[in-house]
């Protein structure tokens, strides 16, 4: 398994890279938020080799608003993952099911073929929630408190955020960081 780490605007545009092969910034939320840091940390990341990408923090309402404000708003290039942050949001509410997978047709259906379009959610939203099995071409679990890459679940997934502790830190189911750059088709704008 290799290992990578998921940074927002909390995070120093600087964050820690050693011993990881990929990381997972915050690029959107709604249909106007915009993380300010996101294109240092697409640099850092970039500079330092790892695969890179963005996520949209999903709320109800507005799916294509909320799709074009992602596509448009993140700091991705071609070939960088994209994925549905898929949780209850501040206000306590959650996009339901079919919100989500609206979303993840939609986003795939703007970013076209240069981008994977995965689902991130932890494991009560999987279990509980999800109706359709729907991730799009992947699957981030994130379930704290179990060992790093056995999240309890019987879903295939790629990805497993297991600690947020020092930040937060998640494994994939790749054995190297090759093998993820054939899965994205490619890293940092260059096909594979």
């Amino acid at each position: 398994m290799i290992k990578g780490h998921d940074v927002s605007v909390f995070q120093d545009a600087n964050f820690p890279t050693a011993d990881t092969s990929f990381v997972f910034i915050k690029g959107t939320e709604g249909i106007s938020y915009v993380n300010p840091k996101q294109k240092e940390q697409a640099a850092h990341a970039r500079a330092e080799g790892l695969v890179v990408g963005f996520y949209h923090f999903l709320h109800p309402g507005h799916i294509k608003e909320q799709a074009a404000h992602f596509v448009e708003g993140s700091a991705s290039i071609e070939y960088d993952m994209l994925v549905v942050d898929w949780e209850t949001n501040p206000n306590g509410t959650a996009a339901s099911c079919a919100e989500k997978d609206s979303f993840i047709a939609e986003v795939k259906r703007l970013g076209g073929a240069e981008h994977k379009v995965g689902l991130y959610c932890n494991r009560d939203f999987w279990r509980n929630r999800d109706t359709t099995g729907n991730a799009g071409d992947f699957l981030w679990i994130a379930e704290y408190g179990v060992t790093a890459g056995e999240p309890d679940i019987e879903s295939k997934w790629l990805f497993h955020q297991y600690t947020d502790k020092p930040l937060d830190t998640n494994v994939s189911v790749f054995t190297s960081k090759a093998e993820l750059v054939a899965f994205a088709g490619g890293i940092n704008g260059v096909k594979n």
